[in-house]
Parts: structure tokens; sequence; C-alpha cells
């Protein structure tokens, strides 16, 4: 597929609606995703197929249900990256409705961004990160043998050889569109978040991407990490 083909793809705004939705990391069926951009199914049908046939999607049948969801953490790296491009080109876009602003709030404090952490949550995870020199950016960033060995005593699994797993690096810095800083991705942001859900630090607000720091999550994160987060998370 060329640049311009795929572009082509997420010209259309409710195929970037589908895609920027499924940045939650869930599986959607169509219906879902029609009622979400405001569609007739039948054009949300057509939309998917398009979506799928350029591989940003990926399809699974579940009996008469079809559900799709983003192809790969590349293909979600991209939609993200293209959102905060997009963000920054033109910020400071009124909310419509309260409960859009209420949203965007809840998100710009902390959110998943497909599988890793986002919004203030992920950019003082990753900042906490790089300032006990667990994380380093000295030469291309990496996990530090002191990080390796903090994430082996708080239970948290990466790969024993370091670099790219499956094609996809063990860390990378993602550009975050509300705080403007990057927060962390790759391997160990996915592994990052799926331990903060699995231990209750963080639950999802409603059926967004939207998160709340627990009682316990900001405990645990101030002992492994100094973050002090408030009571806005």
């Amino acid at each position: 597929m060329s640049l311009a083909q795929l572009a082509g793809l997420l010209a259309d705004p409710t195929r970037a609606a589908f895609c920027t939705a499924l940045l939650d990391g869930r599986a959607w069926t169509a219906g879902e995703l029609a009622r979400y951009a405001g569609v007739a199914p039948s054009t949300a049908s057509e939309h998917l197929s398009r979506l799928i046939a350029g591989g940003l999607l990926a399809e699974e049948r579940q009996g008469r249900h079809r559900y799709v969801r983003l192809a790969d953490p590349a293909a979600a790296a991209l939609i993200e990256d293209l959102a905060a491009f997009a963000e920054a080109a033109s910020p400071g876009r009124t909310p419509r409705t309260l409960r859009e602003s209420t949203r965007q709030s809840a998100e710009a404090r902390a959110r998943t961004c497909y599988d890793h952490l986002a919004g203030r949550l992920g950019v003082a995870v990753s900042d906490a990160l790089h300032d006990r020199g667990l994380v380093t950016d000295d030469a291309g960033l990496a996990v530090t043998e002191d990080g390796r060995t903090w994430l082996a005593g708080a239970g948290i699994e990466l790969p024993v050889r370091p670099g790219r797993t499956g094609g996809r690096p063990l860390v990378r810095s993602c550009l975050d569109w509300t705080e403007r800083r990057t927060h962390l991705g790759g391997v160990l942001g996915a592994a990052l978040c799926r331990t903060a859900l699995e231990r209750s630090w963080v639950e999802l607000i409603g059926s967004g991407r939207a998160l709340r720091v627990t009682a316990d999550g900001g405990r645990a994160l101030h002992e492994l990490l100094g973050i002090d987060l408030g009571p806005a998370c």
C-alpha cells in the first residue's frame, strides 16, 4: 500500500473515528462503532471492510457477531501519533457538549493509549522511570539494568533479552496529545498498564479509555516511583 492509499483510508471522518475509538484496545462490534460514529450499520460495514483490507484493522468473528480491533501495536502507534499531530496542529478545540468536556477532562488525567498508560498519569510514570535511572535515552530509549532489577522486584515481567519482541520495541516514546509530552509505549508500556489494571491500581471509567487511580494505586505509585498525583486522578 502506498502512502497516498494509507492517507486515503484515514481521510474519511467516519473511518478516522472508528480508528480513534479502537485506541481503547478493545474489540468492538460493527454496530457499536456505527452508533459511536452516528452512521448506518451498512455504512459502517463498508468502511470497516476497507480498513480491514488496508491492514489497519483485524476482524474476529464469534457466532453471528463481527468484532474488529486495531490490527497490531504498530497500527495503534500510527493512529495515536497522527491524532497527536492533528491536535498539535489545531489545539484548543472547544468541546461541543458537557459530556464531551467531562470525557476529555477524564482522559487528560489518565487513560489507556491502546495498551499503555497515557495522560498526566502516563507522563508522570515516564518521568519517574527516567528520573530514577530505570529508563534512559542516552543512546536510544532503553530499559537499564537498574530498571530490570526494579521491574523484577515489582513483579513486572519483561522479556529476558533486550531489543524488539515480535517486531515490537521493548520501549518506545509516544507523544501524548493532551500533555504535549511523551509517555512510554512498547512492551514496557504494555506491561506497566497490564499490571496496573490487574492489581486494581487503576480502573476504567465507564466504557471509554479514561482511567481512575484507586486508593491502592495511589499508594503503590507513591511507594514504587514516588509519584503523587493528588486527588484529581
